[in-house]
């Protein structure tokens, strides 16, 4: 007689929580398991098997909605040539500690998945920290959904999801903070015709984590706003999130605009997908340029160095 394995034996065995596993089953029929007396789902070692490969794929950047009905032969094709056959494991992968955590966020995501969606950010945050939080996962996320999005992989819905999650949970880690009043204030926002918000939640987010007191605007104000907002709240400095479009035409005129309207001692900061795209205006009107969220980190630890040594916070 085979062995059969309860739904949480095989999310153990697996690496899937059993929501995703029902998931699997219902939306894509990716398994069909027997079923006990009590109507309970009983999952063979072959299923056991399928669904490791599944997640395995679905980890190395395929859809689970074009892979679920492949046979055995088909999806061990597809993952001949990811790197590790290991059973799941948290460690797995010493190259990438974060790549668990992003599938499951992934696969959050695919099935519109509020508590799960949060369930594998609040993990990430306890093993990986903020800062690996916001390096490690949710910036590449924010870049392959992006990508995904584009090729058609994904839906707009799917984008948005996880920008409204990712948001909330990082503005519920923002305000645990406990900031001095000294703390020097950062306006954060993106510049007009940029909806894109992620890039900028997860600015004021870093700014945070750093000691920072961010002022956070939303998305799409002109430069009038922007500088008016810095001035009236003493700010040290401005953050621009710039992710799409990358040739804006009206965009290089608004930080032209924001550069005249602050004095030299609020120093404008930008990055994004897009913002290498505004490179030679940035770099005119004499505002830094990030190109990772640890840059920008770093760029904040120095411009708060030089502003404590000159008095300003």
């Amino acid at each position: 007689m085979s062995t059969s394995y309860s739904i949480q034996a095989a999310a153990d065995r697996t690496g899937l929580t059993p929501h995703v596993i029902r998931a699997w089953e219902r939306r894509y029929k990716a398994i069909e398991p027997e079923r006990s007396l009590g109507r309970h789902r009983l999952y063979s070692e072959d299923e056991i098997q399928r669904l490791s490969m599944l997640r395995r794929a679905v980890e190395a950047g395929h859809s689970i909605g074009r892979i679920a009905r492949l046979s055995a032969g088909e999806l061990g094709a597809l993952i001949a040539d990811c790197p590790s056959a290991e059973p799941f494991s948290a460690s797995a992968s010493a190259t990438d500690s974060a790549a668990p955590f992003r599938a499951r966020a992934m696969a959050a995501v695919e099935l519109f998945d509020t508590a799960a969606l949060e369930t594998a950010l609040r993990n990430s945050l306890l093993e990986l920290s903020h800062n690996g939080l916001l390096q490690m996962v949710v910036a590449p996320l924010a870049e392959e959904i992006g990508e995904r999005w584009r090729s058609g992989q994904i839906t707009a819905a799917h984008e948005h999801f996880f920008t409204s999650g990712v948001k909330v949970f990082l503005g519920q880690l923002t305000r645990q903070f406990a900031l001095p009043a000294t703390a020097p204030r950062i306006i954060v926002s993106t510049p007009a015709g940029q909806l894109h918000e992620l890039g900028a939640v997860m600015a004021a987010a870093a700014a945070a984590n750093l000691g920072w007191h961010p002022v956070y605007l939303g998305v799409s104000l002109p430069a009038h706003e922007i500088a008016g907002a810095a001035l009236r709240s003493d700010a040290v400095a401005v953050a621009l999130s710039i992710v799409y479009p990358e040739d804006d035409p009206g965009l290089a005129g608004e930080l032209t605009e924001l550069a005249r309207l602050l004095p030299a001692s609020i120093r404008i900061m930008a990055g994004g997908r897009a913002a290498r795209g505004y490179f030679e205006t940035l770099a005119r009107i004499g505002a830094l340029y990030a190109d990772s969220i640890g840059e920008f980190g770093t760029q904040l630890d120095s411009l708060r160095r030089g502003s404590a040594k000159h008095g300003l916070v």
